[in-house]
């Protein structure tokens, strides 16, 4: 099975730059073509929040207008620059198959792995939290089977990264969450977004991951002390469940490739 996971598309209103500098509806479109071009395609997308830049209905719009171009599933959760209610009004069931008017959660159970939706957003912040109300869902979902390979997937990573992100904005209810998901042995992996950048982790028994940004990726300072980005090409996960149950996650840049050059020729 193969999982596209695309995050941070931060998508401004059309005909507009991000920032008035960053081309993310380009960008989105260039991997959206990558992956639709794939060999072999993964099966599905998930689009890890931060959607739209301003939480703007006319920016869900753009992004769901960019989004239809995919010739696979896709399934979408809020960030911190989203609007819930909007992103619940924008996107079709098929595409966000929340069966509750709070929060964004709900259960995608037709593949090989079960893949768990879960909102950490909180309105109005940048920080993520995982309440009482989304840990006691979580727990109640996990244990409805304990035994299907399942990913859980979110905005926020639940752990400090190093970055402003996650250190400086935390993340509320952590250890509520780190209770549930060491419960159950079958979570092969939690994959966030959120830091624009790609971080792995052991936590809790599973993996934590981030995936990262459409194009503008954070640059590192475990300092803490400059939040700054810069501009690349599209980047996103492509999470692979093998035949021997493992999951492999590599990385995908969308850019331009020149003649591949071929090992045998220059062996030794």
């Amino acid at each position: 099975m193969l999982i596209a996971q695309i995050s941070d598309t931060h998508i401004p209103v059309r005909g507009t730059k991000t920032y008035d500098i960053a081309p993310m509806a380009e960008n989105l479109a260039r991997c959206i073509e990558h992956i639709n071009n794939a060999s072999p395609r993964p099966e599905l997308v998930l689009l890890t929040g931060d959607i739209s830049n301003n939480g703007e209905t006319e920016e869900l719009d753009h992004a769901k207008e960019l989004l239809a171009h995919l010739d696979i599933p896709y399934f979408v959760i809020p960030g911190n620059h989203d609007n819930r209610d909007a992103v619940r009004e924008t996107f079709a069931e098929q595409n966000c198959p929340v069966k509750k008017d709070n929060f964004i959660n709900y259960v995608i159970d037709d593949y090989a792995l079960r893949l768990i939706a879960l909102d950490t957003t909180i309105l109005g912040r940048s920080s993520g939290e995982v309440c009482e109300m989304r840990a006691t869902w979580l727990n109640e979902c996990l244990a409805e089977d304990s035994e299907k390979p399942t990913i859980i997937f979110m905005h926020h990573p639940p752990i400090k990264c190093g970055v402003i992100e996650t250190d400086v904005d935390c993340f509320n209810g952590a250890d509520r969450l780190g209770s549930v998901v060491e419960k159950y042995s079958n979570i092969e992996a939690i994959i966030c977004g959120h830091i624009h950048m790609v971080m792995h982790t052991r936590w809790r028994g599973t993996t934590v991951s981030t995936a990262p940004s459409m194009g503008m990726q954070l640059l590192l300072d475990l300092n803490l002390e400059r939040d700054e980005f810069i501009l690349e090409d599209p980047a996103y996960q492509l999470h692979y469940w093998t035949e021997e149950k493992n999951l492999i996650t590599h990385t995908i840049t969308v850019r331009e490739i020149f003649t591949p050059y071929l090992f045998e020729k220059f062996s030794w």
